[in-house]
């Protein structure tokens, strides 16, 4: 077969087994809604091939800052004592306090780019609470890119700098974007202010995606998480993040440190909104989809808990960037939806920590929980002690036995059991909605954020081909009329300015680096 041969079958997909995909968009679920299965071969092999690609910086998330602080419960959901809703005990008793430690993020960027770059921010808490570790890992904007797991490597990869140029690249970027519908809400989010915080104080968080709580009668409520910063909420317009950049690209690391140190203690409520378990055909969306939100005056947001960070770390290596998270690390109380991003994105978080820290990661003072530790796990890499129980059998590393190992605990209340009647598919769900959220946002925004939004879009689409430019223009067109139509318009007064290369701005600072600075001999 010649190798200039470019036909169907050289061109078809497969796994590294040589296996063709025939479906790469969906991960195999019991029902459309989930959950998923743990024989899903083509995501499991996907997602941890993903997870080894970059050492030892993180794949995402890699530039970070972080603080130690404390969660106090409030012990009530609106009137209601919080017991009618979950069990977990750190939410129990008003004035209750837990040990947090909290990491932000940059998602898509290397560990020392600019803190102004146009990007999602991670927002991760590490509740150290009396029954173990929970870790709370979302993003500032409360939606995402995708709704299904599988896609995530492919989103990354088109998001990351270009495997032959090693540039980011926006045409990348819209390939992707254009061809993902659902991806049109987060977008419309990501080229406004909101797309650029001003800093870690003033930025918002989220769980992204839906969670269980449980109460002592395994009854379960489908549940989001969203921090609110007590200092207000502030965001960048592009030129205002490129005056920052200009003069530190730091800022919101040193914003966050010099304001711990001065006493200057950054809180945030932790607001949470409830949901009934169940499909709800009345909405719109399905609630278990990553890319809506919840109209809040349908369901409340509604304070549950205050958060304050008040200690700097002593040693950056040793706590921010060994701090490992990851989103099934649940206590009592606590437990999962079928979001089939939240089950992929549990299966990945923790595979990336061992892969990246060790697996003994959790050995580590940072990530470790502050109470007792037995298990019957041994050996590994670094592994810093043996978590042995006190009187506990040394020579029993397992369970059941009668020669004084170790014992299974008891129940924190009935469990949670949800039952499924459906085929084992691989497809998307039924209520798409790809457009509808994504043209109420644009519509909400102020004048100004609307049109930040359509001067970053316009610039950005103008380097990218015809093709995509349609592509988007149309996904932009079903959102709202006018919102593509403005898109279509600022692509055509940036295009003169563009270049295949970079945007108009990326293009100028390229050229000035031709122009600028005084030539000199060798020496």
């Amino acid at each position: 077969m010649s190798t200039n041969r470019q036909d169907d079958e050289e061109q078809t997909l497969t796994n590294r087994q040589g296996h063709p995909v025939s479906d790469n968009q969906n991960m195999r679920t019991v029902g459309s809604r989930g959950p998923a299965t743990l024989e899903n071969y083509h995501f499991i092999e996907k997602i941890t091939h993903f997870d080894r690609e970059r050492v030892p910086e993180r794949v995402v998330h890699a530039r970070g800052a972080g603080a130690h602080g404390y969660f106090e419960a409030y012990g009530t959901y609106g009137d209601e004592p919080i017991s009618k809703y979950t069990r977990a005990k750190l939410f129990q008793q008003k004035g209750q306090k837990t040990p947090v430690f909290v990491r932000f993020s940059s998602v898509i960027h290397g560990g020392h780019s600019p803190e102004t770059l146009r990007d999602p921010r991670g927002f991760a808490t590490k509740f150290y609470t009396e029954d173990g570790n929970w870790d709370l890992v979302g993003n500032n904007l409360k939606i995402f890119f995708i709704r299904d797991a599988m896609k995530f490597p492919d989103m990354v990869h088109a998001f990351k700098p270009d495997p032959v140029t090693n540039v980011q690249d926006m045409e990348r970027f819209f390939d992707f974007v254009s061809n993902t519908p659902e991806a049109t809400h987060m977008i419309t989010f990501l080229f406004s202010p909101w797309g650029i915080p001003a800093n870690y104080r003033q930025m918002q968080g989220s769980g992204v995606n839906t969670y269980k709580w449980v109460n002592a009668e395994g009854q379960a409520v489908l549940v989001k998480y969203h921090w609110e910063p007590l200092q207000g909420i502030r965001n960048l317009t592009q030129h205002e993040a490129e005056q920052i950049q200009g003069k530190n690209f730091n800022h919101a690391t040193q914003d966050l440190y010099e304001a711990i140190e001065r006493g200057d203690f950054p809180a945030w409520e932790l607001a949470v909104q409830i949901m009934e378990d169940g499909e709800h055909p009345e909405l719109d969306f399905d609630p278990l989809d990553d890319t809506k939100l919840w109209d809040p005056d349908k369901f409340p947001m509604v304070p549950v808990g205050k958060m304050v960070l008040d200690q700097n770390p002593t040693n950056y290596f040793a706590e921010v960037e060994q701090a490992a998270f990851g989103t099934g690390v649940l206590v009592d109380g606590l437990d999962f939806s079928d979001d089939k991003m939240l089950q992929g994105r549990t299966l990945s978080y923790s595979d990336t920590q061992r892969y990246r820290v060790g697996s003994n990661y959790l050995q580590l003072p940072i990530n470790a929980p502050k109470k007792n530790v037995a298990t019957n796990q041994r050996d590994g890499q670094m592994a810093f002690y043996v978590d042995i129980a006190p009187g506990q059998n040394p020579h029993i590393n397992y369970e059941p036995s009668s020669l004084n190992g170790l014992r299974e605990a008891e129940l924190g209340g009935k469990p949670h059991q949800p039952s499924y009647n459906a085929s084992l598919v691989k497809q998307k769900i039924e209520r798409t909605n790809d457009f509808g959220q994504a043209g109420d946002t644009f519509r909400k925004f102020e004048p100004w954020e609307r049109e930040e939004l359509i001067r970053n879009l316009g610039e950005a689409l103008a380097t990218c081909s015809p093709v995509i430019q349609q592509a988007m223009t149309a996904n932009c067109t079903q959102a709202d009329p006018e919102y593509g139509r403005l898109v279509a318009e600022a692509i055509k007064q940036a295009e003169a300015m563009s270049s295949h290369e970079g945007t108009p701005a990326a293009r100028e600072g390229m050229e000035l680096s031709e122009e600028l600075g005084q030539r000199t001999d060798g020496y």
